[in-house]
């Protein structure tokens, strides 16, 4: 295949910036990343001592939740700087995120004074209190500059009221949340379905790479060469070439950014046949269906090119390693001799991905838990995503997602404080239409809010 047949589109197979903000819906004059909602907060938001709250943070706090029930206007309430970041319809579907989830919005629950403009707010929500900051001018008409809901409470939940509205939602779900010896589930909803989870399937590279350095076969310290390059995400497709790296590195970069480049290049070192072991060695129920294991740069041209994508889906499986060695033929492997992807629509995501349900996940959770190397768990737990009023329910939390259009994972191995490991694994497939990961997200603080 020549190289212009292997024309790319965009693909967004992970999660890099959702430990930045996970579970908080969050609003203030300095966006981070509107797409996934999370906020730089500004400084004085953080206080300290709290106060009874002044007459004008309390007028404001109500006129929160009056705009939350559609009873005033945003253009009313919040100052210049702040519409200019979170423009009316955002906040609108922002809220909607929030009524969909925790239901309408009912009262301030709470509102203790930190500042002489800054307060800690709690709103009532008919299932959820969301907690936060909020700030305001310090000058009439002390319109609200800042406002951060970073943690909700559900009220009133249940383990059968979430399955139920994962089950509602468009598209296929799956889940799992319970220990992980898969002894008692607290959550479980499609055990037996296997459905795309994107970038997660770097946990079996990275669990490959553990067992050959677990068997003395290789060290985190070696260094090896970057010879490879995909798309992002990730940082390291802008590295020179042959850039001196860690395997370390690689695998550090890998799980907490979700680097495809990094990914690629440990694919080449390790084998992909070496990592194909790695699925009958973990048990996952049909690894068939990944088989062969495609790179990330593979997967981006694939889905680029729909006579290419075609013809590869209905080929048998050596017939598919010929179409991958002869992409390598001609391009290298190196993303630099690709077009620059550009798809946003989900695209063969039941036929064409990398694939587990959450007893794979589970599976492949354990083995990594187990690994006698104490690198494998502290690189899992570089980008824990989630916010540090969650994690101190947990001794450790670890992490690894993955999304593109219309496909999304979120995975994490937990330990509690009494040392036993606990896993939650939710998948979001809908190949008609893009997946909301605001609300997915949502339904995942839910269910970690479930008693266990």
């Amino acid at each position: 295949m020549g190289e212009a047949a292997w024309h790319m589109m965009l693909m967004h197979n992970q999660r890099t910036t959702f430990a930045a903000a996970a579970f908080a819906i969050a609003l203030a004059s300095q966006i981070a990343n509107p797409a996934a909602l999370a906020v730089q907060t500004e400084p004085e938001l953080e206080a300290e001592a709290s106060t009874a709250p002044s007459a004008e943070l309390q007028r404001r706090s109500q006129d929160v939740l009056a705009l939350m029930i559609n009873e005033a206007a945003a253009e009313d309430i919040f100052a210049a700087q702040f519409l200019a970041a979170v423009p009316p319809a955002q906040f609108a579907q922002i809220t909607k995120q929030l009524t969909d989830q925790f239901g309408p919005a009912i009262a301030v629950e709470y509102l203790e004074q930190t500042s002489p403009t800054t307060a800690s707010i709690g709103i009532r929500f008919e299932r959820a209190i969301g907690r936060g900051i909020i700030a305001i001018e310090p000058q009439a008409p002390n319109k609200i500059t800042g406002l951060v809901l970073r943690q909700f409470d559900p009220l009133n939940d249940s383990a059968a009221k979430i399955e139920a509205d994962l089950s509602a939602l468009p598209g296929k779900v799956n889940a799992f949340f319970g220990p992980i010896d898969g002894s008692t589930a607290i959550v479980s909803l499609g055990d037996d379905e296997a459905l795309a989870i994107g970038s997660t399937f770097k946990l079996f590279v990275l669990s490959a790479l553990a067992r050959q350095i677990e068997n003395g076969e290789r060290q985190w310290s070696d260094i090896v060469p970057l010879t490879r390059r995909s798309f992002p995400s990730g940082r390291m497709q802008d590295w020179p070439d042959s850039s001196p790296v860690t395997l370390h590195t690689l695998a550090t970069m890998m799980i907490s950014i979700s680097d495809n480049t990094a990914t690629d290049q440990l694919i080449a070192i390790l084998g992909r046949e070496t990592i194909e072991q790695e699925l009958f060695k973990i048990g996952i129920d049909n690894p068939q269906r990944n088989l062969p294991l495609l790179s990330t740069v593979e997967l981006f041209a694939l889905k680029s090119s729909p006579e290419n994508m075609r013809k590869y889906i209905e080929a048998d499986e050596s017939r598919k390693r010929f179409i991958l060695q002869d992409f390598l033929d001609d391009t290298d492997g190196d993303a630099r001799n690709l077009p620059t992807p550009n798809f946003t629509e989900p695209r063969a995501i039941d036929t064409l991905e990398w694939f587990a349900n959450p007893q794979d996940i589970r599976r492949l959770m354990a083995r990594l838990a187990s690994s006698s190397d104490d690198q494998t768990r502290a690189i899992l737990a570089v980008n824990p995503a989630l916010p540090e009023s969650v994690r101190a329910d947990w001794a450790y939390v670890g992490f690894k997602g993955g999304s593109e259009p219309g496909v999304l994972n979120l995975s994490w191995l937990l330990t509690d404080k009494a040392g036993q490991d606990h896993v939650l694994t939710m998948s979001w497939n809908n190949p008609q239409a893009a997946v909301d990961d605001t609300q997915f997200e949502l339904i995942a603080q839910r269910i970690l809010a479930l008693k266990r």
